[in-house]
């Protein structure tokens, strides 16, 4: 599903963190750690093709990656705005398929609420049920629980132990512990070069 071979994360000159060898096979959630300016975030970009400065290789299945930036327009309502997602991944979807995906994820009595009026935890929530109707079977997610209540936090973690368990798999960094029963860590050491320019 993922992997990594000798992948080295680079800021500008500096290489964020020790070259990475890793193979992430369905079924797994891979959580990374590590301290701040680690480069989990950049890690994630490099792997979903955004950002382009890294040396080694890596090979990821399709995926589906969400950002700290939800990429949601405030302007449309929930259902509007899955209803695009959908059609950007050339999908056509039923309302009654939208709606359930709303359901799932405890935003369906909000379907037709402009998203600008939704808690940054209710925005997120709409965000997590495009993961739904994608059929990427690779998770990409930067800080997942931002924002997101027990409540928010236990659907969340049942989503990603339900894609897991369909052969799907996750890599998602986070600095509290996902309470998800395919969890393994991945700490993220930094270079001696980026610890050098932390000092």
């Amino acid at each position: 599903m993922i992997r990594l071979s000798q992948l080295a994360c680079r800021r500008g000159e500096t290489t964020l963190f020790e070259p990475l060898n890793l193979t992430v096979s369905a079924g797994q959630c891979v959580e990374i750690n590590g301290p701040n300016g680690a480069g989990k975030t950049t890690l994630l970009r490099t792997l979903a093709g955004i950002h382009q400065q890294f040396e080694g290789n890596f090979d990821v299945q399709p995926f589906v990656f969400q950002s700290h930036r939800l990429g949601l327009d405030g302007l449309l309502n929930p259902l509007e705005n899955l209803a695009w997602y959908a059609g950007l991944e050339g999908k056509v979807v039923t309302e009654d398929e939208l709606a359930e995906a709303l359901r799932r994820v405890d935003m369906l009595s909000r379907a037709m609420t402009p998203v600008s009026q939704l808690s940054q935890g209710q925005q997120r929530r709409v965000a997590m049920a495009r993961w739904l109707l994608s059929d990427a079977r690779v998770w990409l997610l930067d800080e997942p629980l931002t924002a997101l209540d027990a409540a928010g936090q236990e659907l969340l973690a049942n989503m990603l132990s339900s894609h897991c368990q369909a052969d799907g798999a996750a890599m998602c960094s986070t600095h509290v512990p996902l309470d998800v029963p395919q969890r393994q860590v991945l700490e993220l050491r930094q270079s001696e070069q980026a610890r050098q320019v932390r000092v």
